[in-house]
C-alpha cells in the first residue's frame, strides 16, 4: 500500500468509486488493497508487508514449556531476529583472446571452462545448503504450517515475576496472528493485522479474548519501540510472542498464524458463520469483498441487506477488514473477535469427524507451533470451551493516539504499567497484580517518548 492516511479515506478527495446500488465488478478499487512496497517506511493505520523477498527466521528446538522451565530468566531478552539478505553472485573468470579455439588452444579453453563449472556448481551446492539450513534444520518445519520456536527465546521473554505468579497457573494462552498473506506465504515477512491472545481457563473451560491494536507503541522485545505489529516482520512469530511476553507480562508459548485465504476457507468448511451487519459497514464489507476475489480468483455474493445473516468465508473475512466505519481500527479488532466467537460457535454443533475434515484443511493454510494431533485433541473438547469475555489492549479508558515520529499514528498506552494491571484483571481476575520491573522501565522509555512527540 502507499503511505497515507486511512483512517478516513475520504480525506483529500478519496472517495468511493463504486456506485451504493449494490452492483460490483471485479476491478479493483485501491483504498480496498491494502498492501505496500516496504515495512519499514510506513506512518499510516493500513501497513503491511513487502511484496516480494522472502524471510529466514531464527528458530530451532521443541516442544517447550517456558512457566516449568528452570533457572534464571533474562527478562530484557531479545528474541530472534531475521537473518540479514544474502546475495548469491557467480563471476565469469573466462577470458577470451579470439580466434577459432581449435588444436591445443582449444583443449586449454576447454579444461579451464570444466574447472569454471566445477567450481560454479560448487558455489551453487554451498548457497542450496545454506538455504536448506535456513528454511529447514533452523525453523524445523516438521510438516506444512508446522513450526518449533526456539525455547529459549520465548523463556528469556517471561519474567521471574510471571514465573512466580499463582494466580497466572492453570491457563493456557496462545497468540493468534492474522496476517495479510493473499499468497499463503505465511513465513515471510509481514506485519500482524489482527494479534489477539486468547487465555483458556484450563478447569472450566472458560475463554477470553483480547486483542492487542497491531499500531499499539510498544518494545519489539529487542529495545526498538514502534507499532507493536512490526514484531511480526521483523522476527516473525518468536519476535511477536516475546513481545506479547516483555511488555504485557505474558507467558505465551504457542502461536497460530492464519492468512486471508485460510481464514475464507475455514468460514467456509464451517458453513458459514451468523454475524449482525450494520449498514455503514455494506458497501466496505463489499468492496473488501471485490478486491479479494481479483486477488484469490474467487467469485463473490454481495451482502445486499443489513441484519443478522450467515455469511461465507470471502464475506467473513472481508467483514473482518472493514476500517472505515466509527471506531476505525478499534472497531476492526472488535469485528475480528465477533468472527472468531462465531467461529467457535459454529464448530460447538458440528461432530468430531466434521471438525476433524475441517482442521486438516485449515492447517495446510496456516503456520503454528501446535501439531494437528494437539489441534484435534483440543478439538475433542471443544464443547467444553465457552468465550465468556473479550476486550482491546491498551483498555479504552487508558489509551489515546498519537503521531510519533518515524512510527507514525500510533495507539498510545497512556500509562503501560496501569493497561498491565487492567489486562491481568480481565485475563486472570487477578485485582492486585504488580507489574515486573521490565514493564515499568517500558512504561517509563513509552511516556517519554509520548512527551518528546505530542507533548506530555
Amino acid at each position: 500500500m502507499s503511505n497515507r492516511d486511512d483512517e478516513y479515506y475520504e480525506r483529500d478527495g478519496h472517495r468511493s468509486s463504486r456506485r451504493s446500488d449494490d452492483r460490483y465488478d471485479d476491478r479493483y478499487d485501491d483504498r480496498y488493497d491494502d498492501r505496500y512496497d516496504d515495512y519499514d517506511d510506513y506512518d499510516d493505520y493500513d501497513d503491511r508487508a513487502p511484496r516480494k523477498g522472502s524471510s529466514s527466521r531464527s528458530s530451532a528446538g521443541s516442544s517447550r514449556d517456558p512457566r516449568r522451565t528452570s533457572g534464571s530468566r533474562k527478562s530484557s531478552g531479545s528474541s530472534s531476529r531475521p537473518s540479514s539478505s544474502r546475495r548469491a553472485s557467480s563471476g565469469n573468470g573466462s577470458s577470451r583472446k579470439g580466434g577459432s579455439g581449435k588444436g591445443g588452444n582449444g583443449k586449454k579453453k576447454d579444461n579451464k571452462k570444466a574447472i569454471i563449472l566445477l567450481v560454479a556448481e560448487m558455489l551453487l551446492a554451498c548457497v542450496l545448503v545454506y538455504v536448506a539450513y535456513t528454511l529447514f534444520f533452523k525453523v524445523d518445519v516438521t510438516k506444512v504450517g508446522k513450526v518449533n520456536l526456539n525455547e529459549e527465546a520465548i523463556t528469556q521473554s517471561i519474567s521471574e515475576t510471571v514465573v512466580n505468579d499463582e494466580n497466572m497457573k492453570g491457563y493456557t494462552n496462545i497468540a493468534l496472528f492474522g496476517v495479510d498473506a493473499r499468497d499463503e506465504q505465511l513465513t515471510k515477512n509481514t506485519r500482524s493485522d489482527s494479534i489477539i491472545i486468547a487465555s483458556i481457563n484450563n478447569d472450566t473451560g472458560e475463554v477470553k479474548l483480547c486483542s492487542v491494536y497491531r499500531d499499539t507503541y510498544l518494545n519489539l522485545s529487542n529495545d526498538t519501540y514502534t507499532k507493536c505489529n512490526a514484531a511480526y516482520a521483523q522476527g516473525g512469530p518468536e519476535q511477536a510472542i516475546s513481545m506479547l511476553n516483555m511488555n504485557l507480562d505474558m507467558d505465551i508459548s504457542d502461536f497460530i498464524t492464519i492468512g486471508f485465504r485460510g481464514l475464507t476457507d475455514v468460514v467456509d468448511a464451517l458453513g458459514g458463520v451468523e454475524i449482525e451487519v450494520t449498514d455503514a459497514e455494506i458497501s466496505h464489507l463489499n468492496n473488501y469483498q471485490a478486491t479479494m476475489a481479483t486477488e484469490l480468483k474467487l467469485q463473490y455474493t454481495p451482502v445486499t441487506s443489513a441484519g443478522r445473516q450467515t455469511l461465507n468465508g470471502l464475506q467473513a473475512t472481508a467483514y473482518c477488514r472493514i476500517r472505515y466505519t466509527a471506531g476505525d481500527d478499534f472497531k476492526r479488532a472488535e469485528r475480528q473477535r465477533t468472527v472468531l466467537m462465531a467461529c467457535l460457535e459454529k464448530a460447538q454443533g458440528m461432530s468430531y469427524s466434521q471438525l476433524e475434515t475441517v482442521a486438516n484443511n485449515a492447517f495446510k493454510e496456516t503456520y503454528t507451533s501446535l501439531d494437528i494431533s494437539e489441534i484435534l485433541d483440543m478439538l475433542k473438547g471443544i464443547t467444553k470451551y465457552k468465550v465468556v469475555d473479550n476486550n482491546g489492549f491498551p483498555y479504552e479508558e487508558m489509551r489515546t493516539t498519537g503521531t510519533m515520529g518515524k512510527a507514525g499514528s500510533c495507539v498510545l498506552p497512556v500509562d503501560l504499567q496501569s493497561n498491565v494491571k487492567w489486562l491481568h484483571k480481565f485475563l486472570f481476575d487477578d485485582e492486585a497484580y504488580e507489574p515486573s520491573s521490565d514493564v515499568q522501565k517500558y512504561s517509563e522509555k513509552i511516556k517519554g517518548d509520548v512527551s518528546k512527540y505530542i507533548g506530555g
